[in-house]
């Protein structure tokens, strides 16, 4: 099976490589016969391509727009390409892919011969042309292109070729024709009133800077000559864009398609938000900013606190506590009300000495600011694991202080005021350890919030454990009304896991942000093992169990948790580590004309001799040392997702997989292909221009 398919690779190869150019043929020809000195000859690049396969125009959508480099004579000069109107290009699905153009097409361009041209002389005017070409695959395509004119003294004669450029449907001016564009919200509207008597049919706006969607309906309401576009604007629209841009194709009275050039100012209508710069806000809603977001924290933090008051633990001595206060007081309703209070300043001292504790801990000789903790991964690591463990816990994969419930119960017997007290004091810290897991998010607004702000969260939970306490000590009878305990609360408390369960989640897309891919990696598979060890101490330390397989349990979970703390220990980049830009052809042109050697790594995450190439060649000191002292430039091809460029880059060196890299050496005309399998040895010596250990002949096609 393996040599069949490596057969079938290597055929396959072989044909692509024969049949690059198959698809689109070019050929430069000229409207004229001859050329005159110090006048303009207009020349075009024509593509033929085969039926379903196109290329695109200057705004291409997917894919990028066919170019000339030009080698022309001394003393001769070249415009840019004159692009004709293109068409919408679709898949077979009938989706819309692109801009571009089929059949057989001319990009016309003008040539302007030097005043000192000498008549009888011949010249070559030569280009690169470089194009992508698609169907159901896309493939870059590039040809040399060349054409030789006499030069004469005499204006020239029309070639034959001429009629064709001729023919071409060229933009037109709008010099008789009303624009008009207002961007509304997310789109713009497009009045357009064309001359009396003419027709416009399926008429529709190509974007030629990218304001506009170009795979979006465009919603059109006819009226003779005048119609009106509602065009959507793109998300990656470039801010501040003041004017509409590009081409109105539509199909005339005849029945032949033509093009309006468009450039008219772009109003600002009701744009709204849309056209604030980023960030801008109003005097008036900047003034009550902070306050909303901290009072929905506050009624946040209190609803937590009730909720406390039904966890299985909890809600089944609520009656009981309620009793004690009436038996201890007599059944007089004043003394009743006086334990409730009692019993509420208990909780709330408890819960301010844990503010003041971690208030003490985050000060620790650093003045921190506003969300200044969930900078550091190393923060939101551990953040992540604790309400990891307490969600596991509440989904009933192990159970927290079974032993110190009962001391609690024990302690809360004392009478008197200072038994409500207390009672209230191991409500918070001993008696309801299953609270625990309402904490943790308490635990996270302490370290992030300003010190003031995080006695106001811990007073509303405290406020929220308390109140059932106190409307019953002023109302006993009400615990009447009290649904039993059962079943649901356990349901009830295996439910509630899923809220801190959805804050790993967030926390872990926090740490994507700050750490590198290999390091996030590993905190995916450090959080697994936490996972693995709080399962190994409910596995081995469930109540009632020997004591033997208790120690295993609870000294099994711990060497597991350290490993897995161990493990996923998130490490940011560090300043030296190098710098990752992403790749594309004009920045590698760019930075190649600087005389700067480039490092292009074709990658993906799904990819995992990509990570261990990453893991191996980057974690040595010796590579990053080099790359910094050298100042070489390292550009990043991600291909995670799917992205045409890529395809295409990765297709023009026969390649439809990664890992794939390649490093390019100023002076050097092509770079060097780096095998699949990478060591520091082996990029230092490609980066050195020294063999290396693997020939790395050039793959690309001939």
């Amino acid at each position: 099976m393996f040599i069949r398919l490596f057969v079938v690779a290597v055929f396959s190869s072989l044909a692509l490589a024969s049949s690059l150019h198959a698809h689109v043929k070019a050929s430069l020809v000229a409207a004229e016969t001859s050329v005159q000195p110090g006048k303009p000859v207009h020349a075009a690049l024509r593509l033929e391509h085969e039926p379903h396969w196109h290329t695109y125009w200057i705004n291409a959508g997917t894919g990028y727009p066919t170019s000339l480099t030009w080698e022309l004579p001394p003393g001769w000069t070249a415009g840019s390409i004159d692009w004709p109107t293109p068409i919408l290009i679709k898949d077979s699905h009938g989706n819309v892919t692109g801009n571009g153009y089929d059949g057989v097409v001319y990009l016309p361009v003008t040539l302007t011969a030097p005043g000192d041209a000498k008549p009888g002389d011949t010249v070559t005017l030569k280009a690169g042309a470089e194009w992508l070409m698609c169907a159901d695959v896309c493939i870059p395509g590039d040809a040399k292109v060349e054409l030789s004119l006499p030069v004469r003294a005499e204006a020239p004669a029309p070639s034959p070729a001429a009629a064709e450029i001729a023919r071409m449907s060229m933009p037109h001016g709008a010099a008789d024709w009303t624009l008009a564009a207002t961007r509304v919200g997310k789109n713009v509207t497009f009045r357009v009133t064309a001359p009396a008597g003419a027709a416009l049919k399926a008429p529709h706006f190509f974007s030629e800077d990218g304001l506009i969607q170009y795979d979006q309906p465009q919603t059109v309401s006819p009226g003779g000559n005048f119609l009106t576009l509602t065009l959507p604007i793109s998300d990656s629209a470039e801010p501040g864009i003041t004017k509409l841009v590009g081409v109105l194709a539509y199909t005339d009275a005849s029945g032949a398609y033509r093009g309006l050039r468009v450039d008219t100012p772009l109003a600002g209508g009701d744009a709204g938000p849309t056209s604030a710069p980023p960030g801008a806000t109003s005097d008036s809603s900047a003034a009550g900013a902070p306050a909303a977001p901290l009072t929905g924290t506050l009624v946040l933090a209190f609803i937590g606190g009730l909720i406390l008051n039904l966890m299985p633990c909890v809600f089944p001595v609520l009656g009981i506590k309620i009793l004690g206060f009436v038996n201890q007081a007599g059944a007089a309703r004043q003394k009743i009300t006086l334990h409730g209070a009692a019993f509420t300043l208990g909780v709330l001292l408890s819960f301010w000495a844990l503010a003041g504790i971690l208030g003490i801990l985050r000060a620790g000789g650093n003045e921190l600011g506003w969300g200044f903790q969930l900078q550091s991964p190393a923060f939101v690591f551990v953040l992540a694991a604790v309400m990891l463990v307490f969600g596991l816990s509440m989904s009933g994969v192990f159970e927290f202080g079974l032993q110190a419930t009962g001391v609690g119960a024990n302690l809360q017997m004392k009478q008197g005021y200072s038994g409500s007290f207390f009672t209230g004091v191991l409500a918070t810290v001993v008696a309801t350890p299953c609270s625990a897991p309402f904490l943790a998010p308490a635990l996270g607004a302490a370290l992030a919030l300003p010190l003031g702000d995080s006695f106001l969260v811990f007073t509303a939970i405290a406020i929220g454990l308390s109140t059932p306490y106190i409307v019953l000590s002023i109302f006993p009878g009400a615990v009447r009304i009290l649904p039993r305990p059962g079943a649901w609360m356990e349901t009830f408390k295996q439910v509630m896991a899923f809220p801190l369960y959805a804050t790993v989640g967030y926390l872990v897309w926090v740490l994507a942000g700050q750490v590198t891919e290999g390091s996030f990696l590993t905190v995916l598979f450090g959080l697994t093992v936490i996972a693995m060890g709080v399962w190994f101490y409910g596995r081995y330390h469930a109540p009632g169990g020997k004591p033997a397989r208790a120690r295993l349990g609870l000294a099994g979970g711990l060497v597991l948790l350290a490993l897995g703390a161990w493990l996923g220990w998130p490490q940011a980049p560090a300043p030296t580590d190098l710098a990752w830009e992403a790749w594309s052809p004009e920045r590698v042109a760019e930075l190649r004309q600087q005389g700067r050697t480039i490092y292009v790594d074709f990658t993906a995450r799904w990819c995992a001799t990509c990570q261990a190439n990453k893991k191996v060649v980057f974690g040595s000191a010796d590579v990053k040392k080099v790359f910094r002292d050298r100042n070489i430039a390292t550009l990043k091809a991600d291909w995670t997702n799917k992205d045409p460029r890529i395809t295409a880059e990765l297709a023009k060196w026969n390649r439809s997989a990664v890992p794939f890299n390649l490093v390019y050496l100023p002076g050097q005309p092509e770079p060097r292909i780096l095998p699949e399998l990478l060591t520091p040895t082996v990029v230092l010596d490609a980066i050195k221009g020294e063999p290396p250990g693997t020939p790395l002949a050039d793959a690309r096609r001939p």
